[in-house]
């Protein structure tokens, strides 16, 4: 059974919320799939925007490509400090911010005179990313009953895979049509929609257990789950994008792959990931993520191995569905090892994945550059062999971690509404009980 997160603590002696009407739960679930859609899209926009946006703002390719770069860093950097530095605030409200500051800088990038002011509204929705990421992975277990909170983990990060398969092209496809301005305001309308969704939709969110900036090391050291979870998500992300980076190339010169199909290719892909995702998230997070870095072990291997389009072709929607139940495994994984510290560690596990994506691109543009186009999704081999073999050693020897008292010990057994009392032990769960919406950690 999925533990529960600190959200879903009830504070000592404070009575319980009112029970949760089902359907008001889904609908707040699928606000935050939709703020993580809208994020992502906004995140990879440029992908498909470089040429039109280096013209028109006379920069190189390599220099636009800042765009996509920085709001990863940032990223990176922002899911602890927005954590820790929004403690004590309703996550609801941090989460309209955050999606509303993303929806201000795209339609200040849309208006932009000049490339630096493109790149200052990156850094903002760098910002929202990290900071969105962090609170919502952990929010299922506050907002549906506890027997449907994998399969809502696994809707909030269905907005992910989507935002590659839909929200990309669709924004490519604008500035086609439209011009590179275009997709970046449409963008940001979108983005104000979210944020009113987010406001009508989600219920009151206080906390009452601040995430200190003492936690996130101290997290670390202490809890081997959650350590080695970090741990994880590094191989993973890294040898994820040292490979998918360079993919067009990869079927260009190995699967010999005309340059016009590549695009129909990769929308396969993205649909296959949005079946990986749901396929994943209602089953064990680190048997997942083993069984999920071996066939990408197998596949990255194949793929710069073997010639010809038909096999290409076949690897890659393998490559896909499997890379598609990483986020929501990952975020399961870091649940599970700190049920009571599930901020604290989403922020950790949100940070080094968006790290990785930077190391990635870095450690398969070498490859590259160095050797030849096989060596980048070879590299990423390697890493998920190192990957699943981590995940094999957690699982041989206890895999969840040492959890004494701090962040994330002492960890607490469903109760019968389906929440967890601390200091009290287990009872069989009731039948037709349901959880509760937006009641305090």
């Amino acid at each position: 059974m999925t533990e529960p997160a600190a959200s879903s603590v009830p504070e000592p002696g404070r009575e319980p919320g009112p029970e949760a009407e089902p359907r008001r739960g889904w609908a707040a679930v699928s606000a935050v799939s939709l703020g993580i859609f809208c994020l992502i899209t906004s995140e990879l926009l440029p992908i498909g925007l470089l040429t039109p946006v280096g013209t028109a703002l006379g920069v190189s390719e390599g220099t636009a490509g800042l765009m996509v770069t920085v709001p990863g860093v940032v990223a990176g950097l922002c899911a602890p400090l927005v954590a820790v530095g929004a403690a004590r605030l309703d996550r609801r409200h941090v989460l309209c911010v955050l999606v509303a500051l993303m929806a201000v800088a795209n339609l200040v990038a849309a208006l932009a005179p000049d490339f630096a002011v493109v790149l200052a509204a990156r850094l903002l929705v760098g910002v929202s990313v990290g900071g969105f990421w962090a609170i919502a992975g952990g929010l299922a277990v506050r907002l549906v009953p506890a027997h449907h909170v994998p399969r809502a983990t696994a809707l909030i990060f269905g907005g992910v895979p989507t935002a590659s398969v839909l929200g990309v092209p669709a924004g490519t496809l604008l500035g086609e049509l439209g011009g590179w301005r275009t997709a970046f305001a449409a963008v940001g309308v979108l983005g104000a929609v979210t944020a009113a969704a987010l406001l009508l939709l989600l219920p009151p969110l206080p906390t009452a257990r601040r995430v200190t900036a003492r936690e996130l090391p101290a997290l670390l050291r202490r809890d081997r789950g959650v350590r080695t979870g970090v741990i994880v998500t590094f191989l993973v992300v890294t040898g994820q994008f040292a490979a998918y980076t360079f993919v067009r190339p990869v079927l260009r010169e190995v699967s010999g792959i005309d340059a016009s199909h590549v695009s129909t290719l990769l929308l396969g892909y993205g649909l296959a990931g949005v079946a990986g995702n749901f396929l994943a998230g209602p089953r064990d997070a680190r048997r997942t993520l083993l069984a999920v870095s071996v066939t990408l072990g197998a596949v990255l291997t194949l793929i710069a191995l073997l010639p010809g389009a038909v096999a290409g072709t076949g690897l890659l929607l393998v490559w896909g569905l499997a890379y598609g139940g990483v986020s929501v495994s990952l975020q399961g994984w870091m649940l599970k090892a700190a049920p009571r510290a599930a901020e604290a560690a989403s922020a950790l596990m949100v940070a080094m994945f968006n790290f990785a994506i930077a190391a990635g691109a870095l450690v398969g543009g070498l490859a590259v550059d160095g050797i030849a186009v096989r060596a980048a999704p070879l590299g990423g081999a390697v890493l998920m062999a190192a990957a699943a073999a981590t995940v094999a050693f957690s699982l041989l020897w206890g895999g969840g971690g040492r959890r004494g008292p701090g962040p994330g010990g002492g960890v607490p057994e469903r109760a019968d509404n389906g929440t967890a009392e601390p200091g009290s032990r287990a009872r069989p769960a009731q039948k037709g009980r349901m959880g509760r919406i937006g009641h305090p950690a």
